[in-house]
């Protein structure tokens, strides 16, 4: 019996620390097809059309997800749904208009701290006594990128902090999951709370966009429009089911550490496609990385990573 409980613990930690590697790449790619898409169409339409992607992707499963939710289940999926894709989506694409992809990806390190911060204030999460000091080096490496922009120290980027904001309704979302959407399957969470908002970015680009003219008229519309579908099938939906899937199965810490990774690929990636990268940045990067790490060893032992 204790040699299957030891085997099938060794499987959950090997599947976690799979999921984490593969989150990181899809995701670290997405701030790249952000910016492509951008080159066409606003912030706006940007976020919905990956929305919309995601959640027509994921329709044939949410629908016979419907049976499974109960009680106010269906208003915390919403909020998921509006933390954790909507508003995050709008802000990271705003963000990209006046920030390089790369940089964006870095200040997605933020997210376990939030989360952190949200656990401990609303839902009791202990901690040892590093996390304090893991947020202070997370917060002056974030600062430090707020404070650089492409001339260097004290060209001041405010754009940075549509990316903070991004990671403080992560960080939201990450906790509502872990503890008020207990039993619910990922696929159920993710599939439900992208049908949930669907109907704010339709009735957006309907009513508020001259979308429809884009296509028609810019000579990139089609390839655009691909790049930010891609987006969401892969970069949303998948990788949220994946994500919802890790942090049933670990920590919203340990979950949220993807972030460690996701800098480095949207780093490399920013820089194949031309982006400037300052010794600032990866200064920047490194501190948040460091105060990440620091913070991830100082959650109680009670909750363990996998």
């Amino acid at each position: 019996m204790s040699n299957t409980i030891t085997q099938e613990t060794a499987h959950n930690k090997s599947l976690a620390w799979f999921l984490l590697i593969l989150l990181s790449i899809v995701w670290g790619s997405s701030f790249i097809l952000i910016k492509k898409g951008l080159t066409v169409y606003n912030p706006g339409e940007v976020a919905s059309i990956r929305i919309i992607a995601a959640t027509l992707s994921l329709v044939p499963f949410s629908i016979m997800a419907l049976r499974g939710v109960r009680g106010n289940q269906w208003f915390i999926l919403f909020v998921v749904g509006i933390t954790g894709t909507f508003a995050p989506a709008i802000l990271f694409s705003t963000a990209q208009t006046k920030m390089d992809s790369g940089i964006t990806g870095v200040l997605n390190a933020l997210t376990p701290f939030f989360a952190l911060i949200i656990g401990v204030l609303f839902y009791r999460q202990k901690l040892k006594s590093n996390a304090i000091w893991g947020l202070i080096i997370g917060f002056v490496g974030c600062a430090l990128l707020v404070l650089t922009g492409n001339q260097g120290i004290g060209d001041v980027n405010f754009y940075a902090l549509f990316i903070v904001l991004a990671t403080i309704c992560y960080g939201v979302n990450l906790n509502l999951i872990k503890y008020n959407l207990v039993g619910l399957k990922p696929i159920q969470i993710t599939g439900i709370s992208l049908l949930l908002v669907c109907p704010l970015p339709i009735l957006y680009l309907i009513f508020f966009t001259n979308f429809n003219s884009k296509l028609s008229t810019e000579v990139f519309a089609f390839e655009a429009l691909g790049l930010v579908a891609l987006l969401g099938v892969m970069g949303t939906a998948i990788a949220l089911v994946l994500f919802n899937k890790l942090l049933q199965m670990s920590s919203t810490v340990f979950a949220s550490s993807v972030t460690y990774l996701i800098p480095i690929n949207a780093l490399i990636i920013g820089a194949v496609d031309g982006e400037q990268i300052l010794l600032y940045h990866i200064i920047g990067m490194t501190i948040i990385i460091i105060g990440v790490y620091t913070m991830n060893t100082s959650t109680s032992k009670k909750k363990k990573p996998v």
